[in-house]
């Protein structure tokens, strides 16, 4: 289940009176509790999720923080602000899963105060997973990318 999702959850839960849910999908399924905290089920990869299985990170749960990890180096977001792939809609992304990058290669770009702000990579590698979709709002120290 994408961390995304997760987190939408978690504020509906917060926002609402709703004291428990349960969802489950192909990837896994996630209960989350007001009163006992976040408890999920591990998730795992697949190859049809991922352009190459080999490439593939790994992504655990620590039931008990309900933490999730990503194996390999990631890279995080310096700011608050909204994440692009590209430079412009409909242009090539920066970076693609599989792809090999080197260090000042740039990831991504994120927009914050009107301001575009480059993303380079500080580890050279093969991207793994990229963990935001285009468009969407990011915190500051969120996982944007990671390189295995």
């Amino acid at each position: 289940m994408d961390i995304r999702k997760v987190k939408k959850l978690i504020e509906l839960i917060e926002d609402s009176d709703i004291n428990e849910l349960e969802i489950k999908e192909a990837e896994g399924s996630i209960r989350i509790s007001r009163g006992g905290g976040l408890v999920a089920s591990p998730v795992s990869l697949t190859a049809s999720s991922m352009k190459s299985a080999s490439a593939a990170p790994k992504i655990s749960h620590n039931e008990e923080s309900a933490i999730t990890t990503i194996e390999g180096h990631v890279v995080k977001s310096p700011m608050v602000g909204t994440f692009y792939g590209s430079s412009a809609p409909g242009e090539r992304a920066f970076a693609q899963e599989g792809q090999h990058v080197n260090v000042g290669d740039v990831l991504c770009i994120i927009e914050a105060m009107k301001m575009m702000n480059q993303i380079e990579a500080d580890k050279a590698g093969t991207i793994g997973a990229i963990i935001v979709k285009d468009g969407e709002p990011v915190e500051f120290d969120q996982p944007l990318i990671s390189i295995i």
